[in-house]
């Protein structure tokens, strides 16, 4: 059993709550998603594995997950990254923000409401994903990713679309000087 840590509007822990159940009723909790670019300004982008118990077989972003409780949430990001796809990285926060989205499972509709915690980093070479938790990872250009967003909405994670455009705005602003 897996636990997530519950958190009010501001991100203030109130609790801890199983996995399962806190998206069964929507609770708001603590997560963090990464996005992992390389030289060439691609992003590496995950395939869930089809089994996953929500957004099986969808396009996302590198890697997310939620911290475990009194864990570093950027050491957790950092391990997480290594489990699912194989490397390390240095990464850095960016923004956090909340979101509420409905999801697909295999247990009927689920709630990512979550306050997520934003990370970036830069690698250039192969990952090794856990099959358990993807099923395949690519390279993109992100000119390429939009457009197929947009003609094939229904192929990537709904906090993906949530995302996406903030981080690319403060990656720019950042890192591309």
């Amino acid at each position: 059993m897996t636990n997530v840590i519950t958190v009010d509007e501001k991100d203030n822990p109130i609790g801890i709550e199983e996995k399962l159940k806190a998206h069964l009723d929507g609770k708001l909790h603590r997560a963090f998603s990464i996005f992992v670019f390389n030289s060439k300004g691609e992003l590496m982008l995950q395939k869930r594995d089809k089994n996953k118990y929500h957004s099986g077989g969808l396009w996302s972003n590198t890697c997310c997950s939620h911290p475990r409780p009194n864990q570093d949430i950027k050491e957790e990001a950092e391990n997480r990254l290594k489990e699912e796809m194989g490397f390390e990285c240095n990464l850095q926060e960016i923004f956090s923000q909340p979101y509420d989205v409905k999801v697909i499972s295999q247990q009927g509709d689920l709630i990512e409401h979550e306050f997520d915690h934003i990370f970036i980093g830069f690698f250039d070479g192969q990952a090794k994903v856990n099959p358990e938790e993807a099923e395949d990872w690519k390279w993109i250009n992100i000119d390429e990713l939009k457009q197929d967003m947009k003609d094939n909405p229904r192929e990537y994670t709904p906090w993906f679309y949530l995302i996406l455009d903030k981080t690319l705005k403060i990656k720019k602003e950042l890192y591309d000087k």
